[in-house]
């Protein structure tokens, strides 16, 4: 996949929007719209097995989930449609520092992109990134599960 690509994927910190189950272009989007359509009017199906199997009460609760996948209403970190709940400095810092990703800006690591956790992810994949390539490392990350 060219650079260009990638950029449209991958978020300023490193995180793989175009796995996001929110993302628009997502496989999650498009299973699930799927799903949605093959399972069209499967309400009365649900009431009725939900005498044999309760679980199917819930029938409902399912049906809302899957419409919120199905929604993918994010366009990525990049985009003007960004919705990510995460709190990331990099998406502002991205235009400010006319880069493309955390590793590439010369305060990297900063003090002001996350704490914990989420912290200790985020510095390695810039730091993997910074190693082999931004090429590579999407490559490779995309053999790891997203959530």
């Amino acid at each position: 996949m060219k650079y260009q690509d990638i950029l449209s994927r991958l978020a300023p910190c490193g995180l793989d929007c175009g796995r996001c189950a929110d993302w628009e272009n997502s496989e999650i989007r498009h299973y699930s719209q799927r799903l949605t359509r093959f399972l069209g009017g499967y309400d009365r199906v649900a009431g009725m097995k939900s005498q044999s199997l309760p679980l199917f009460k819930n029938y409902q609760h399912f049906k809302e989930i899957l419409e919120a996948f199905a929604a993918g209403p994010c366009g990525g970190c990049r985009s003007d449609t960004n919705c990510c709940f995460i709190q990331c400095r990099a998406k502002d810092c991205l235009n400010e520092k006319k880069i493309d990703f955390c590793f590439q800006c010369d305060e990297f690591p900063c003090d002001s992109q996350f704490t914990g956790p989420m912290r200790e992810k985020w510095l390695q994949r810039n730091n993997r990134m910074k190693e082999v390539g931004v090429e590579e490392f999407y490559q490779d990350q995309l053999k790891i599960p997203r959530y």
